[in-house]
């Protein structure tokens, strides 16, 4: 009797550990849950964020891309514009080439029919010599040699004037002008213009004065030339000033002998083959 009732206390004391140990596993695994959970949540912040980043990192590379692309057709516009601006450089350049070439070859050709008609004066005269035989005809051959030695020394005298990059003369004064007209190559128009903004008609060109300094030698006028208005600042005093009409090939020339305050003096010249042609076309039409 006594031995089965202390099995039956032995047996009814053993298990009461497992209760704690269950309980502390419970708590453990809720904390393990917890802790994952946390952990989750915290690398799905993390996978946002990275996310948030490369999307801003890619806005910013594709408005980087789009600034670039940009650039580079801005400057292929630039280039091009340049080569434009070049191309036209270079043909108006040819163009002042030939012009230049061309006023070369007509003022050689000028001398060249002086020349021969000088030389057939000469030929002439001498001819005259030959043939006469009395002393009054010797005398009268000789006074022609004399004018014709005068008036050559007189187209030598005017040669010396200064000759343009046109190859034309440039008169400094009212006498210089004379001797020009003379020649029978260029009409010319003198003008005065006393104050600025005051203008004068020369020929079929209006010339405005808007600026004279005579301590520098210096000028600025407006051309106003079959209704175009253009203007030449900053020029020196007997600095020719070529332009052209339309339906011409040869240059009108401007320029200005006289300085003094606020007023110039000159004159425009005119080619002859300018107005011949100017007729012609309007008799054709």
């Amino acid at each position: 009797m006594s031995e089965q009732h202390n099995t039956g206390v032995h047996s009814t004391g053993g298990p009461t550990w497992h209760l704690p140990a269950i309980i502390f596993l419970g708590i453990f695994a809720v904390a393990g849950l917890g802790f994952g959970w946390n952990a989750s949540s915290k690398l799905d912040g993390m996978q946002q964020a990275v996310a948030d980043q490369v999307k801003t990192m890619q806005q910013s590379v594709d408005q980087s891309v789009s600034t670039l692309r940009d650039r580079v057709v801005q400057t292929e516009k630039t280039s091009t514009d340049l080569q434009g601006d070049l191309s036209v450089v270079t043909k108006k350049l040819k163009i002042t080439q030939g012009q230049l070439k061309a006023a070369r070859e007509e003022a050689a050709k000028l001398n060249n029919e002086a020349t021969e008609k000088i030389t057939a004066l000469d030929t002439s005269v001498k001819g005259e010599l030959a043939t006469k035989a009395s002393t009054d005809d010797v005398k009268n051959v000789d006074s022609k040699v004399g004018g014709v030695r005068t008036d050559l020394d007189t187209t030598r005298e005017d040669l010396k004037m200064a000759r343009s990059e046109m190859g034309t003369l440039i008169a400094r004064n009212h006498d210089e002008i004379d001797q020009l007209r003379r020649l029978g190559e260029r009409e010319y128009f003198e003008f005065t213009i006393s104050g600025r903004g005051k203008s004068e008609k020369a020929g079929n060109v209006s010339v405005e004065l808007r600026a004279a300094n005579a301590r520098k030698h210096q000028f600025s006028v407006a051309l106003v030339v079959e209704d175009k208005r253009v203007e030449k600042r900053n020029r020196s005093l007997n600095e020719p000033i070529f332009f052209y009409t339309t339906g011409t090939r040869l240059p009108q020339e401007l320029v200005i002998n006289n300085i003094g305050k606020d007023q110039i003096s000159g004159y425009v010249s005119i080619p002859k083959a300018n107005l011949l042609a100017k007729g012609s076309s309007g008799s054709g039409n």
